[in-house]
């Protein structure tokens, strides 16, 4: 019996037995795998209200500013007739700090460059770890042990002490915070993605694809990243959770984004020399922000890794 692929090009056979195959190699494929998440996600009532209270956060530090006028809420500039500390009352539903400016609106701006820096070093950080770790897991032999040997050290480094001294060499901003916050955050998504890979790289369809001429660059790319799409997905909602409390220490110990803008860290950092005073509203607002919206994205990863592992456990 002839073999119907052999007179057509290698790539040409290549495509048409990835076609065959089910999405993600042996993954149950198609709307199955989405249906499946979504299902299983939906029933964690936990991370639903996560989920809802992550969304009135953006909506909250975003589009809040538009709705909400103080000529104080930027931190550009000062009320001069307003009074120092002022207790939640009209006008000031959550009071003012001690320059004057109303903390409802530093909430929102304070938030915005938090969530802004959290979300933005995450996605940095995975991409580079995502992308370092695949090519380390499946290349192996001494490429791999270098790779990993750089990591190694990466880790040993005490990461706040290494922050610390970058942002005091340069002029903290929030590109800045940023990349250096996503400079230290790669380092263990890449040891995830190794392991993830070492085992993906032994599974029959990437074989099957080896066998008939698919390249280096096609098994990556099309095999061994998207079948690593739940310990990215679950890793990466952990990150933003750590680059916002990591944001939150430096702004604490005075090395947040600079003035007039202000991070909610830089906030709680202001709050805390004024709390002993009686001035709560300084303090317990951005606090309790902080706390609830690190709680709320713990509660997300942890309902997404249930909900792919539910689906693991059904292949």
């Amino acid at each position: 019996m002839s073999n119907p692929f052999e007179h057509m090009p290698v790539e040409e056979v290549v495509a048409e037995q990835e076609e065959l195959l089910p999405s993600g190699g042996d993954a149950v494929a198609g709307d199955s795998f989405w249906r499946n998440m979504v299902r299983v996600f939906s029933q964690n009532k936990l991370a639903i209200a996560s989920l809802l209270f992550l969304i009135f956060i953006i909506l909250f530090c975003f589009l809040g500013p538009f709705f909400y006028h103080t000529n104080q809420t930027n931190g550009q500039e000062a009320l001069m007739n307003s009074t120092n500390n002022a207790a939640p009352g009209a006008g000031h539903p959550l009071g003012t700090d001690d320059n004057g400016f109303d903390i409802l609106g530093r909430l929102m701006f304070g938030g915005k460059i938090s969530l802004i820096v959290g979300f933005a070093s995450a996605i940095v950080a995975t991409v580079i770890g995502v992308i370092y770790g695949a090519l380390s897991g499946f290349f192996g032999g001494w490429l791999d042990s270098a790779l990993m040997r750089l990591v190694d050290i990466g880790l040993s480094i005490p990461l706040l002490f290494l922050l610390i001294a970058l942002v005091t060499i340069y002029r903290p901003t929030a590109p800045l915070l940023i990349i250096v916050i996503a400079a230290v955050s790669w380092l263990v998504p890449a040891r995830l993605i190794r392991a993830e890979t070492l085992s993906l790289r032994t599974r029959e369809y990437v074989q099957a694809v080896k066998v008939m001429g698919g390249t280096r660059k096609r098994i990556i790319g099309r095999h061994i990243i998207p079948n690593s799409v739940g310990t990215i997905v679950v890793f990466a909602t952990f990150n933003v959770a750590d680059s916002i409390l990591t944001l939150a220490a430096l702004g604490f110990l005075g090395l947040g984004v600079p003035a007039p803008q202000t991070d909610w860290g830089t906030m709680l950092s202001n709050g805390v020399n004024y709390a002993a005073n009686g001035y709560w509203w300084e303090i317990y607002p951005v606090g309790l922000c902080i706390v609830l919206v690190v709680v709320a994205l713990n509660y997300i990863g942890d309902a997404l890794r249930d909900a792919l592992e539910v689906r693991l456990q059904r292949r």
